[in-house]
């Protein structure tokens, strides 16, 4: 017979295994490359455009992201947000190169993101939707995307550079 100690040590275990693998369950990883923690920033009502962060590694050889689509937005284009002296600018890029054994990161309040532009509907935190990167070398990765809290979003991304 199992003491019921034993058998709430079982149960927690059990219970926090199944978290684990539950935040780490949207991560997608190819021969070439792991996407990890995509997210989006819920946006408020009737705004129509909203942002996504990935982190891409590129494992043995390096990988380009040339492009997304998702279903949840018209256009999806590839961003970089820049100072240009005192202004804070935003604009188009044709790709991301990631080198070999690298990490491209990208977080909410600066740097590379994927502009969701013509939102079907608001971003809602708790929801969930398909994005799909194209690659140069890889072609089309689809991966989903959970919308969170830029902070809840960028915490949780950051423990996944630790895999």
């Amino acid at each position: 017979m199992i003491k019921p100690i034993t058998w709430l040590g079982v149960c927690v275990v059990s219970a926090l295994s199944l978290v684990a693998s539950v935040a780490i369950a949207h991560d997608v990883q190819t021969d070439a490359m792991r996407i990890a923690h995509p997210f989006a920033t819920p946006t408020p009502p009737g705004a129509s455009n909203g942002a996504a962060y990935v982190d891409i590694t590129a494992f043995s050889d390096a990988v380009t992201l040339i492009g997304a689509s998702s279903p949840a937005s018209d256009t999806v284009e590839l961003h970089e947000m820049q100072m240009d002296g005192d202004m804070m600018q935003m604009r188009h890029v044709n790709e991301i190169h990631v080198e070999a054994g690298e990490t491209t990161t990208m977080r909410p309040g600066g740097g590379l993101h994927l502009m969701l532009i013509g939102l079907a509907e608001p971003l809602k935190e708790g929801e969930r939707f398909p994005l799909t990167l194209t690659f140069a070398e890889q072609g089309d990765v689809d991966i989903e995307v959970w919308v969170q809290s830029a902070q809840e979003g960028s915490e949780a991304a950051e423990g996944h550079q630790h895999h």
